[in-house]
């Protein structure tokens, strides 16, 4: 009986091991196939942080210190196109057209209100300014440039941003203000941005601007 009864007792005991063998290997299977998961979401994770740091990196270019931007201009100086840009400032045309620019700088840095006077309603032959016409302002003539005409919705004729501007005439007394003036070698007089314009105390254009920008 005693081993009858041990003997029972030993293959209990090993069916009793065998029960708590088994449990655990699904365990660690349950635990493994729970913990690969996260590990590989948070690879993922860590792999687009990185990738989105470097695509940020590359994107945003570290700004140029004085040093650098003067040794790049200086650099592009030594190149053809700036060899004719410094040719055409020093030349009597072009200083006549910096001095213009520089006429108005105070009142485009700080958007002031200037008088004008509309002398032509065509800009020079191969402007590429888009819209524009030529005004006088403190006895200089200036491009008045507003840019391109841009198609409606429709795409069957322009939009109404200048229609208002088409109506001026020659000789006709505006009221102008620019963020900013502008020349080069091609043009034989300063780039005025039109960003407001107001005749007869009437606003017949106001530039808009898009939000985050200037």
């Amino acid at each position: 009986m005693k081993n009858k009864k041990n003997a029972f007792n030993g293959s209990d005991l090993s069916g009793d091991r065998s029960m708590l063998i088994k449990p655990t290997k699904n365990m660690k299977k349950v635990i493994y196939a729970l913990i690969l998961p996260m590990v590989v979401v948070t690879g993922l994770v860590f792999a687009n942080r990185e990738i989105k740091n470097e695509t940020s990196k590359k994107t945003t270019p570290k700004p140029l210190s004085a040093a650098e931007m003067k040794a790049e201009r200086e650099k592009w100086e030594a190149t053809p196109a700036g060899i004719k840009f410094k040719k055409w400032e020093a030349s009597p045309e072009g200083k006549k057209v910096l001095a213009g620019a520089a006429k108005i700088s105070k009142y485009t840095s700080t958007f002031t209100s200037m008088e004008a006077v509309v002398t032509s309603l065509s800009l020079p032959s191969g402007s590429r300014l888009g819209f524009g016409v030529m005004a006088r302002i403190n006895g200089d003539d200036y491009i008045l440039s507003f840019g391109p005409e841009r198609p409606d919705k429709n795409f069957l004729n322009f939009n109404n941003e200048f229609q208002q501007l088409h109506s001026l005439k020659v000789n006709d007394k505006i009221i102008i203000r620019s963020h900013s003036v502008s020349y080069a070698p091609k043009y034989s007089y300063p780039i005025v941005s039109g960003d407001y314009v107001e005749r007869d105390s009437k606003i017949i254009y106001k530039r808009a601007f898009r939000k985050g920008g200037c």
